[in-house]
């Protein structure tokens, strides 16, 4: 399967020259028999990296406390978009319709994932329903006001490979999506910017330097964000505006909540590229993401700068960004923590599945909290309302 995905790479540059990372990093996770393609990603036993989706229910439980928030806040619309962008095999949307949010009469819940492999896999986790039933032409026909929508059909879940082009209320969610959006590498020099490019000697991958171009240069002036030192070597998400221009359209009022590994461009720099270029495969780091191109992940941290930047160009206004571990509390984790610690020390002695079933989500909850790990994720809440 890799030994494709290279032969690939390596005739696609022997045909038009070295190409741009996020176009490698497209074949290697997306193309034909790639990563992602391939139905690897998030998981345990047999997978290659553990999200937070991953680590049990709790955090899809608090997720659908932050939907039913903003279902609030929109007030109460039906219907309410709810999107999973970047689902996966359906860990989130799972537990976020297993924990019955106030919402669920009036939410029509989206799954958005590129790989055909994962898609199906998210039919053992949740009840697919056709698009034309989960986002329309479910109206009635009212002789004053027309077309009308019809309410209280919710749950109701689909599945897509993007986003849908509907423009409803609603919430966009991105767990740990936008890290791996393909982008772009570039270098510092005294004179500007030179872009990194991945070339063929033979049939190994190397890279390969080309003069940015002055878009490039213009994206890569927004990620550093400040004075880089000549040599630094920093991540530009070239797909980054095109996917929140399409949550734009899609989401007529309401939130995008991103999740991910993120840093401000003078830390990434500091820390050089192998510090925020990373790959993972069967939960261990891999090596050169030029090496195996298909058998492992290949994932950037999120430059803080040009994340905002891009998405008050789409539209939207940053509301609030925190750690992951103070978003949950935010959302009421310590209480859930304190009553299933309770419940643990009722009925430890006892040692039944109720009781494991506190005490691991005592666990959970240290694992999504970890400063080390999890807990350091940054959570940035976008909102979109074109009226206000």
């Amino acid at each position: 399967m890799t030994d494709g995905v290279l032969a690939r790479v390596v005739e696609r540059i022997h045909r038009g020259g070295p190409i741009p990372f996020d176009a490698f990093v497209d074949e290697a996770l997306y193309g034909e028999g790639g990563f992602f393609a391939g139905g690897r990603g998030a998981g345990r036993a047999g997978r290659d990296f553990v999200t937070s989706p991953e680590v049990g229910s709790l955090f899809g439980a608090l997720v659908a406390v932050a939907i039913d928030r903003e279902w609030e806040a929109l007030g109460r619309p039906d219907p309410f978009l709810v999107v999973d962008a970047g689902a996966g095999r359906g860990r989130l949307a799972a537990d976020v319709l297993r924990a019955a949010p106030a919402c669920e009469r009036a939410m029509h819940y989206v799954l958005v994932e590129r790989s055909a492999e994962l898609r199906t896999a998210q039919r053992d986790l949740v009840t697919l329903e056709p698009i034309e039933d989960a986002l329309g032409p479910a109206v009635r026909m009212d002789e004053e006001a027309g077309l009308i929508p019809v309410t209280g059909l919710g749950p109701i879940a689909t599945s897509l490979p993007e986003l849908p082009t509907v423009s409803l209320p609603g919430v966009i969610v991105a767990n740990e999506l936008l890290d791996n959006l393909p982008f772009r590498v570039v270098e510092r020099t005294a004179a500007g910017w030179d872009e990194i490019r991945v070339t063929a000697e033979g049939t190994r991958l190397a890279e390969a330097k080309v003069r940015a171009s002055d878009e490039l240069s213009a994206e890569a002036e927004v990620v550093a964000a400040g004075d880089v030192p000549v040599g630094a070597r920093l991540p530009v998400p070239v797909r980054l505006g095109p996917w929140l221009r399409a949550c734009a359209a899609t989401l007529r009022r309401g939130a995008l909540v991103v999740i991910d590994y993120a840093a401000a461009g003078t830390e990434l720099a500091a820390r050089g590229a192998d510090g925020w270029l990373r790959t993972y495969r069967a939960h261990e780091r891999g090596g050169s993401p030029l090496d195996d191109p298909g058998g492992q992940d290949v994932t950037a941290d999120v430059p803080v700068e040009h994340l905002v930047h891009s998405a008050a160009r789409a539209g939207f206004t940053l509301v609030e960004e925190v750690s992951q571990a103070d978003w949950l509390r935010g959302l009421g984790l310590d209480a859930l923590v304190d009553e299933a610690r309770a419940g643990w020390d009722a009925r430890a002695h006892v040692g039944d599945l109720d009781a494991l079933r506190h005490r691991s989500r005592v666990s959970e909850a240290a694992a999504l909290t970890d400063p080390s790990g999890l807990g350091a994720h940054r959570v940035f809440v976008f909102r979109r309302d074109p009226t206000g």
